[in-house]
């Protein structure tokens, strides 16, 4: 008690308090708007305990989140939101925030015209929250003489952030990274192609808080894994394959998978010889792979027999059926593609519309999973040694499809990735606690961004022919200029997606007390002033009479 009296005193001390707060997402894609249109807030804090709550500031918990809540928030006219979003998002989530995370997308599916904001807790922000909960029941439960006095004589915060308004990003980046190992061969262009790709951005309510630790820095962790062990087969002659590999680092993954669509342009559309235009065996997307006992092989198309897809999917099943990886799952799910739809389920649907063999595993039987899309995506979410083991999984399978023609015996009981292949876990973990160190989304992701950086030194290491593709837009009456490897290459026509500023503010909550108290001090003054007003009026009466009592007392 003593604790959080100091506590209160101590918020009170200060007034003011200043603390960091992230803007719910804003964007257009494919010609609909999404997200938080507003910027500036100046309202009072209230709970969501309180009846009114119009031309409010509410702040609520993720703890508290649900749908009719929400529905709520919306229907009164709300001046702003304030969520508090916990530091760490534990393993197991509590059913309100696993229906925040399911509800996540929702949120954003539609413009929100009041803005929205997000804050990580802290002492100061929660004690201020429950603060602002008791008054806002004070409200509520409390007698009518009650009710007014606590709106004449009670406290609150006043949320403040900067008179701004956002506004489109002028030149948005999405940057893919790619690098390949040469088969063994005479002539290695016309080798067949395997394509490891992954999409490196994350996607959450609010960018700043977009870690996306399994969706997709799992993937990237895989295949920067990869990267270093298929290194070490391909620097050795006699262990060399005769396929060539491609490793492909995507942007814009969150939105529709934009850097595969660019990159594939790149090599079909603008390039007469490109390993895409040969002989590809197969490509390989990763995505969400750090959780669960299940691996899932999404397809467009059911691959045909005898092909290097079907050899995999084969060679996978088998894997997964070793005593080595007993309790683990494998299915294939088909799903073909809803052109009806304007957005791609998977990252494999956009090699698939343009016939190339393709598709994604992931540990999520489903797309539509709240949790590749969510804030809440943190490093403490995730499973190392399951991200080690389908690691493992994943190479021995492409390992066997690399060597199938040149190896004797019986593949079902080889396992080349031992030893001193053998998958690093601390390795693994280093690389995804790297990449969850700093938020990664689209539209923090600029050509000096140290994640880029860092993937491209790895690139550069380990394999040949490194290239960064890099897509942006020049909005001008003439149209949008893409501009991939430093050339710029026109195209007259309007972008695929527009992304906003200003998700990054200062907010400041001040203590103030209501406007009626303002009011009640007016009233009280003005009948102050009267009093002393009528006393200097009438001063000479009164000083009379008092003279002549004193009179009489002293006659008597």
């Amino acid at each position: 008690m003593e604790v959080k009296l100091l506590l209160a005193l101590f918020l009170y001390g200060i007034r003011a308090l200043e603390f960091p707060v992230y803007r719910m997402q804003q964007y257009s894609l494919e010609g609909h708007t999404h997200g938080c249109k507003s910027v500036q807030v100046n309202a009072e804090s209230r709970t969501l305990e309180a009846e009114i709550l119009t031309r409010r500031c509410v702040l609520m918990r993720i703890t508290e989140f649900s749908v009719e809540r929400w529905s709520r928030v919306l229907a009164q006219s709300v001046a702003a939101v304030l969520i508090l979003v916990p530091p760490d998002s534990p393993k197991q989530l509590p059913g309100s925030v696993q229906e925040f995370v399911e509800r996540e997308m929702e949120i954003l599916r539609n413009e929100t015209l009041f803005p929205v904001y997000f804050a990580v807790e802290n002492t100061a922000l929660l004690d201020m929250y429950e603060e602002t909960r008791s008054a806002s029941l004070s409200l509520t439960s409390a007698s009518a003489w009650e009710v007014l006095f606590g709106m004449v004589m009670g406290s609150g915060f006043q949320m403040t952030t900067t008179e701004v308004q956002s506004k489109p990003i002028a030149h948005p980046l999405i940057i893919t990274l790619e690098g390949q190992l040469m088969g063994r061969g005479g002539d290695t262009a016309e080798l067949p192609s395997v394509v490891i790709v992954a999409h490196y951005d994350s996607f959450g309510a609010a960018p700043y808080l977009a870690y996306g630790a399994d969706s997709n820095g799992s993937g990237v962790s895989m295949l920067l894994e990869m990267v270093g062990l298929f290194h070490l087969l391909y620097s050795n002659w006699r262990t060399q394959p005769r396929y060539n590999m491609v490793f492909a680092l995507t942007g814009g993954g969150k939105f529709n998978y934009h850097g595969s669509k660019r990159w594939i342009e790149e090599h079909l559309d603008h390039s007469e010889t490109s390993f895409l235009h040969e002989n590809v065996a197969l490509v390989l997307c990763l995505d969400s792979l750090a959780n669960g006992d299940s691996l899932h092989l999404h397809v467009s198309r059911p691959p045909p027999e005898g092909s290097a897809q079907w050899e995999f999917l084969k060679q996978l099943q088998l894997v997964t059926q070793s005593p080595l990886f007993l309790g683990l799952n494998f299915s294939l799910v088909h799903k073909k593609i809803n052109l009806g739809e304007s957005l791609l389920a998977w990252e494999h649907e956009q090699f698939s519309l343009r016939r190339l063999p393709a598709f994604t595993v992931s540990h999520l039987h489903s797309h539509k999973s709240g949790m590749r899309k969510s804030l809440l995506d943190t490093r403490p979410r995730v499973d190392i040694k399951r991200l080690r083991r389908n690691t493992e999984v994943l190479c021995e399978a492409l390992a066997r499809v690399l060597y199938r023609d040149t190896t004797k015996g019986n593949l079902e009981n080889m396992q080349i990735f031992k030893e001193a292949l053998s998958v690093d876990e601390e390795r693994l973990s280093a690389i995804l606690d790297w990449l969850v160190s700093q938020p990664r989304a689209a539209q923090l992701i600029d050509r000096t961004h140290p994640i880029l950086s860092t993937m491209e030194h790895l690139f550069k290491r380990h394999l040949r022919d490194h290239l960064r593709f890099v897509y942006y837009v020049i909005r001008s009456d003439k149209g949008s200029v893409h501009v991939t490897r430093d050339l710029v290459l026109s195209h007259f026509r309007q972008p695929d997606f527009v992304f906003y500023d200003q998700m990054k503010q200062t907010m400041t909550s001040h203590r103030v007390k209501p406007a009626v108290f303002d009011l009640f001090m007016a009233f009280a003054i003005a009948a102050y002033l009267g009093v002393i007003h009528q006393a200097i009026q009438n001063f000479g009466p009164a000083y009379n009479m008092f003279i002549r009592l004193i009179t009489k007392q002293k006659k008597r």
